[in-house]
């Protein structure tokens, strides 16, 4: 069913940015998502930091613990099972994650609101595997943004200094074999808060995205693809132009419970002094800066 998005080649961003805009923000339109193909992040560099993710996630509990800071809503080092729990869901998500931020130097402005990263003992090369990638995705999206304006009718650079150093987080994702007869998701429906999100791994299935008639549509991506959604900050900064899509996780069928499934979502975040001001006016998006957006919103899905 993934056909019912847009299956967009990333070399069209650089070969015709009008016609990718098009296209993106067609997909966007009318999903809020789409696929990107042929991103150009090589497989070695997801390859080694999938697996110092799976080698962290296999460790014993107490060891994962030790990653965990208490009281930072999640915004860095790992968050264990029974915590992230869907907006205007009781069950929590069946899912342990961890998070990796920028790297900024002592002193920086922004460090107050930008903790700095937790890396986890024993394992000394997760730190440059992850890093590495964050910045391989980020140079993805800040491309795909430079679509994104054009769509908006905006200078294609329209959305930079919005991100330059902005607070975006890398999150690898371990979802476990689901128990039968489970009451709870994998993911329960839920809309990004970011900008936008940049999906590795969503080829083992269970991602679905919600239409504008209520239907369910599974995800499903080829082998590497990239799967792009708007977030919640986007559709404020364009006044509901772009909409943010409800999406979940779904349990596997019986077939498949055994199966663990790992991700890596990066969440594009403007900068937190980034003064989000709608496109449009809408009554019910007043300016806000895009810190006091992400702490509203972390509340609301009882990371804080």
């Amino acid at each position: 069913m993934s056909r019912l998005l847009d299956f967009v080649p990333f070399a069209l961003f650089e070969r015709d940015l009008g016609e990718a805009a098009r296209r993106l923000g067609e997909s966007f339109r009318a999903t809020g998502f789409a696929i990107v193909d042929g991103h150009g992040i090589p497989s070695a560099v997801v390859g080694r930091a999938m697996a110092e993710a799976k080698a962290f996630f296999a460790r014993p509990a107490a060891e994962k613990r030790a990653a965990h800071v208490p009281g930072t809503g999640g915004a860095r080092g790992y968050t264990p099972f029974g915590i992230e729990t869907a907006k205007g869901s009781d069950l929590y998500d069946l899912k342990e994650f961890y998070h990796v931020g920028r790297e900024l130097p002592e002193g920086h402005p922004l460090r107050p609101l930008m903790p700095p990263n937790v890396w986890p003992d024993g394992q000394p090369g997760f730190r440059d595997a992850a890093l590495e990638l964050f910045a391989a995705l980020e140079g993805v999206g800040r491309t795909l943004l430079r679509a994104i304006a054009v769509h908006l009718g905006q200078p294609a650079d329209f959305f930079e200094p919005a991100v330059h150093e902005g607070n975006s987080v890398l999150r690898f994702l371990h979802y476990p074999p689901v128990p039968e007869d489970v009451p709870h998701l994998r993911a329960a429906p839920h809309e990004d808060i970011n900008v936008i999100t940049l999906l590795l791994g969503a080829e083992e299935g269970g991602l679905q995205l919600k239409t504008p008639e209520g239907a369910w549509h599974d995800v499903t991506p080829p082998e590497g693809a990239l799967v792009v959604n708007v977030g919640d900050m986007l559709e404020r900064q364009t006044g509901g132009l772009l909409r943010s899509t409800t999406h979940r996780v779904v349990n596997p069928p019986p077939e498949r419970r055994h199966v663990a499934r790992y991700s890596a979502p990066f969440f594009l975040h403007f900068r937190p002094d980034w003064r989000i001001e709608p496109l449009v006016a809408h009554p019910e998006m007043p300016p806000i800066l895009a810190h006091d957006f992400l702490l509203q919103r972390l509340k609301e899905i009882r990371l804080t």
